[in-house]
């Protein structure tokens, strides 16, 4: 179980389910539309989620061959609870944030005393 929690909770895994919910996406649109991740780091996880049956890989015949990604009924079902993580977090950042600032504001006091 734990091996499916890693790339399950993998922030590029997260991220690139979230991009394909609704539609497939090509390797350069996906790059571009998730923005900070390497090529090869996207290739890694695309790989790692075929594999895992969450993502589909279609090769159309052209010239270059053009290579779509989507989700498969597995993938969908995962980007469900994803964007609820998704909703809860966009509702809490403020507080989070609030917290993270009062906090370090206490780590600094005692690094001063």
């Amino acid at each position: 179980m734990s091996g499916v929690l890693t790339i399950v909770g993998d922030k590029w895994t997260v991220m690139i389910v979230m991009v394909l919910i609704g539609q497939g996406r090509r390797f350069n649109e996906l790059k571009r539309l998730i923005g900070g991740i390497s090529q090869q780091m996207l290739t890694r996880t695309l790989k790692a989620l075929e594999r895992d049956g969450m993502v589909s890989r279609t090769v159309h015949p052209t010239v270059p061959p053009q290579v779509e990604y989507a989700l498969t009924d597995l993938g969908r079902s995962l980007a469900e609870p994803l964007q609820a993580l998704g909703a809860w977090a966009n509702s809490h950042v403020e507080a989070i944030e609030l917290n993270r600032g009062a906090y370090d504001a206490r780590a600094d006091v005692k690094l001063a005393g």
